[in-house]
């Protein structure tokens, strides 16, 4: 059975989050973490904090946006209301992230799920949601955006930054393309006509891989970065399952998505920089490349915009297109008992234990300690 996503392995594996028995992650919080957010430490002598107690709390979050952040999301909620038995969450993935953002400024979210920090002006916008303090972005997710395709024949291949370019660009149009073939020696590829799909509604996603085409290859990627697909090359097509969707149905079909969401479909390795290493996602890999490439660039006081500069990742070890996705929320709230609940949510997610169940339940890549770190330290000051 699959969800309204498409993504029917991970989305069972979430949902089977909730059936986990209250002491394991009672167990598994105060082994790993405080669950505050603060990183457990590395060495074995120091303490380990103990868990937070989420038991005394009780409300409804209303949320949505980011359909990369569905599935962990999912497991996420289980996880947390396990603990915290009186709250509800409701995350609708149906939105998107542009959708989520709108819907947070409009005042009817807790907070937003968003592949893209919110922008300047959205920055701006946000001290008439939330008051003159206005909001914040939280790192709260990290993956990859895979490069999924669908050619007969053809169950292994590698692709360089400047030959995706060239593809999402329409300057390439054929899969026997000799700028294909040289990276795929030995692999026979058809002349079938390459179908580029992409996104067609406001995607953080689509945000992620045109930072990184416009970073590698500015020359041939002539579009800034944005959440909205800048060409009419190819069928733009709704949320990530769509486009995962439509890659799937066709022959010839290339597209990117999280990697969270591309179920059964087949994804390409990709060249890191100019290195001549193919590498396929691996949660290790993502972290590794937020490690390399991602500084904070805050907008104000307490936000954690982060600024991804993909010419920095240069390890093998690493995978060169990561996703990096936030949750939105207000430094202050008129209700303040709404803002306790929202902040202890979002602190559980960006926790060690947090990070750990959304790696094991979405394929999600746990965040740098020191993003954790800096996450917790901004939730904790939320009113």
């Amino acid at each position: 059975m699959t969800d309204s996503e498409g993504n029917t392995v991970k989305f069972n594996k979430a949902a089977a989050a909730g059936t986990i028995a209250l002491a394991s992650v009672l167990a598994l919080a105060a082994c790993s973490s405080d669950g505050s957010g603060s990183p457990s430490t590395s060495t074995s002598t120091a303490s380990k904090p103990a868990a937070v107690d989420y038991s005394s709390l009780s409300g409804t979050l209303t949320a949505g946006g980011s359909s990369a952040q569905a599935n962990a999301q999912a497991a996420w909620t289980a996880a947390f209301t396990a603990q915290a038995s009186g709250v509800k969450i409701n995350y609708d993935k149906s939105q998107g992230s542009g959708g989520g953002v709108t819907n947070w400024l409009n005042g009817s979210y807790d907070f937003a799920g968003t592949d893209a920090a919110l922008s300047a002006d959205q920055f701006t916008q946000a001290q008439t949601t939330c008051g003159s303090a206005g909001g914040v972005n939280i790192p709260v997710y990290l993956s990859g955006v895979s490069i999924i395709y669908k050619l007969d024949g053809v169950s292994k291949l590698n692709l360089d930054a400047k030959t995706i370019a060239e593809i999402f660009a329409g300057k390439i149009t054929t899969w026997n393309d000799p700028a294909i073939t040289a990276l795929n020696s030995g692999v026979t590829l058809p002349s079938t006509p390459i179908s580029v799909v992409h996104r067609s509604d406001g995607s953080g996603t689509t945000a992620n891989f045109t930072t990184y085409l416009h970073q590698q290859q500015p020359s041939v990627w002539t579009w800034d970065a944005g959440t909205a697909w800048p060409n009419s090359i190819g069928s733009g097509q709704q949320g990530g399952s769509g486009v995962v969707n439509t890659v799937a149905a066709g022959n010839g079909t290339i597209g990117y998505a999280d990697q969270s969401s591309i179920g059964d479909a087949t994804a390409a390795s990709v060249e890191v920089g100019s290195t001549g290493k193919f590498v396929a996602y691996s949660e290790a890999g993502a972290t590794a490349s937020l490690d390399a490439s991602g500084v904070i660039d805050a907008q104000g006081d307490g936000d954690l915009t982060v600024a991804i500069d993909t010419t920095k990742i240069t390890s093998a070890k690493a995978y060169p297109i990561p996703l990096l996705s936030y949750d939105v929320l207000c430094k202050s709230f008129k209700d303040s008992a709404q803002g306790k609940l929202t902040a202890a949510y979002l602190g559980f997610i960006v926790s060690s234990t947090g990070q750990k169940i959304g790696a094991k339940n979405a394929g999600a890549a746990p965040l740098p300690a020191s993003f954790q770190t800096k996450a917790a330290d901004t939730l904790s000051s939320i009113k």
